[in-house]
């Protein structure tokens, strides 16, 4: 369940009154290596084996899709990620839980998250036309968002403009981390496709998708100075503020661009 009704106070000018109101549920999700809890993410449910794949992927505890063999429901919460390798899970238990606004706590340093990363992007890139049409095309499918309007949502493109599959979390990590989840199975790494935001783009945001190979990130919001850095240095394409035909491109380059 995505979503639930709550009783609400409704004030408009001087007139009160009482309603319903629909609401983003938010649940904690336990994430296990066999027996050791590895982190525990507040995430909205669902699509939850999922987001245990992209986390797994984004946090360099599995190098490729195929080293899962299995996700499994210990219960309602808890999930445990089945191997084919041994992993050393303590070297990725995390102290403290993942709250839905945080991407990186628990890491020791930003560089360690850089030197997990790959070392090269595909320098693929979109063409202007395509991306101005793809806020649009992931608001169509934000149906979480649209009854509560409490829900990050994340989206993976085509550089062509295909859509193949659009996530919605309370956390805007956890969108990403589902929607990448959703699309490696049949396809790693995502060298050929654009991730789109519902919100800024934040350093968090860029490493993940580093880690998927994802050469291009767009927003509909602002990003923010690390994140531009670090999408500079992995060779990738940052653009925010995308509304409507105006963006700004803070790193790399775009197709049909005025020069």
């Amino acid at each position: 369940m995505r979503s639930t009704e709550r009783e609400v106070v409704r004030f408009d000018g001087d007139t009160r009154s009482v309603t319903h109101d629909r609401v983003a549920v938010e649940e904690p999700l336990e994430l296990r290596i066999g027996d050791t809890p590895i982190a525990v993410v507040m995430r909205t449910p669902g699509d939850d084996a999922d987001l245990a794949l992209g986390f797994a992927l984004t946090e360099g505890i599995l190098l490729t899709p195929a080293e899962l063999e299995a996700v499994v429901a210990v219960d309602e919460n808890r999930l445990r990620l089945d191997t084919t390798k041994k992993i050393d899970a303590d070297r990725f238990r995390r102290n403290l839980y993942t709250s839905s606004s945080c991407g990186v706590c628990g890491k020791g340093s930003i560089d360690a998250v850089r030197m997990t990363m790959p070392p090269y992007l595909d320098r693929l890139t979109i063409d202007r036309s395509v991306l101005v049409e793809l806020p649009r095309r992931m608001r169509e499918r934000q149906t979480t968002f649209a009854e509560t309007g409490g829900l990050h949502a994340a989206a993976l493109f085509t550089m062509e403009g295909s859509l193949r599959a659009v996530r919605e979390d309370i956390g805007r990590h956890n969108a990403v981390d589902k929607v990448i989840g959703a699309v490696a199975t049949g396809d790693w790494p995502l060298t050929r496709y654009v991730l789109m935001v519902s919100g800024r783009i934040s350093f968090e945001i860029v490493q993940k998708a580093g880690m998927a190979g994802i050469p291009c990130v767009v927003g509909v919001s602002a990003a923010s100075s690390l994140a531009v850095e670090l999408g500079a240095e992995l060779g990738m394409t940052i653009v925010g503020f995308l509304r409507g035909r105006t963006f700004n491109l803070y790193a790399g380059l775009l197709k049909g661009a005025p020069g």
